[in-house]
């Protein structure tokens, strides 16, 4: 099943490779991403779309772990 992440990330050094590794090491492979920054804003917008037979709960949950994700957003792809 494919899944739709849309993060706000904090821009920090190795923030973008904690998530990265975080959705690999729990099973979900990255199949596309696009990220953007806003000027008023110290934070980068990410969108993810990752493969997984697994819930995409367990990659939430992990993810709102993350001291550099600001939010986490988890929605199946149609």
């Amino acid at each position: 099943m494919h899944y739709q992440l849309e993060i706000a990330l904090r821009q920090s050094e190795g923030a973008l490779a904690r998530v990265l590794g975080t959705a690999q090491r729990r099973g979900y492979a990255p199949i596309a991403m696009q990220a953007a920054t806003d000027p008023r804003a110290p934070a980068w917008t990410l969108s993810m779309t990752v493969e997984s037979e697994r819930s995409a709960h367990g990659l939430k949950s992990q993810l709102d772990k993350l001291h550099d994700c600001l939010a986490v957003e988890v929605a199946p792809c149609r």
